[in-house]
């Protein structure tokens, strides 16, 4: 089902907001605003596809509302149209200068505002897919190294804020190496498609499942103790085991499984995201090395637990 986008429309005068609106609601969802203040709001809180923004206002004209726009993380990279009665090249070059996307003069022409609106939401339905290409493991369809590092930095300032724990599970098949070298690589990539699979299905939409590498991938779990994390953790090693995905390969004789690393934080502004990775990432390899197969857990009082 296609998503249908929003437009959000700044203009204090009301018939105005009424003309555009009617151009526009046959093909996307319009919001509207009745100043520069309430529209900045607006933007933040909805997050539109597009925002048509009008010129001349009182308290905050659209040369300050646009200002606002662009300074704010939240709404820089929103695209906006000026719509303006100022006919003067000097206001149309301030405008794409302070970072504009296109500059509508009044009287507006139905034919012409469609054409360039509907313009630039198709630029923005390109944007938006090379985004999430850029974001997608191509062999796993899981979210990719870069994703995670996305997603790990608004989760744990989220975390920071509400006070909230957070948990990381890194996660990497036991000997696929030797998989590989008796089976092949395209044998090895069905069985990395099989354990994607599986991993994703135990988390849903609790959190992000992301290819970090080779075999390893991990799973970020916001808002999870670690009772619940461990739950996930033991769901995904069951999981690929129920796969039954025997290997044998001179002296390697077995099933697939997976080895566990995990760690759960209450993040503060006194730690990182970084050391909270290299921790549950250390479990990792202490598991590895230590009969695979296993989960181990890395606890804020620094005590570490081996669940079997």
């Amino acid at each position: 089902m296609t998503e249908v986008q929003r437009v959000l429309v700044i203009d204090d005068e009301k018939i105005n907001l009424k003309i555009i609106s009617d151009m526009l609601s046959d093909d996307v969802i319009v919001m509207l605003a009745k100043s520069g203040e309430q529209g900045v709001r607006k933007a933040i809180e909805y997050q539109p596809d597009l925002i048509l923004l009008d010129v001349m206002m009182p308290e905050m004209d659209g040369f300050e509302t646009m200002s606002r726009l662009r300074h704010d993380v939240r709404t820089s990279a929103i695209p906006v149209i000026f719509i303006t009665a100022l006919n003067d090249s000097s206001n149309e070059e301030k405008a794409l200068l302070m970072g504009a996307n296109d500059y509508i003069q009044k009287p507006l022409h139905t034919n012409i505002v469609l054409a360039r609106v509907r313009l630039h939401l198709q630029l923005v339905k390109q944007r938006k897919m090379l985004e999430k290409l850029a974001n997608i493991d191509p062999l796993t369809s899981l979210a990719n190294r870069r994703k995670y590092q996305e997603v790990i930095q608004q989760e744990w300032q989220n975390a920071i804020e509400n006070q909230s724990c957070i948990s990381l599970l890194v996660i990497d098949i036991d000997n696929f190496k030797q998989y590989n070298d008796c089976y092949g690589h395209a044998t090895g990539d069905k069985v990395l498609q099989q354990v994607a699979s599986v991993l994703a299905n135990q988390v849903l939409d609790q959190g992000l499942v992301a290819r970090y590498g080779g075999e390893e991938f991990v799973i970020l779990l916001p808002d999870h103790s670690k009772e619940e994390s461990l739950d996930v953790a033991k769901r995904c090693m069951q999981g690929v085991e129920a796969l039954n995905l025997a290997y044998s390969h001179e002296d390697f004789n077995g099933r697939v499984t997976v080895s566990v690393g995990g760690t759960t934080q209450l993040p503060s502004e006194n730690c990182h995201s970084e050391d909270f990775f290299n921790a549950a990432d250390d479990m990792l390899g202490l598991a590895k090395k230590s009969g695979k197969n296993k989960i181990l857990w890395s606890l804020p009082s620094n005590l570490n637990e081996v669940v079997e």
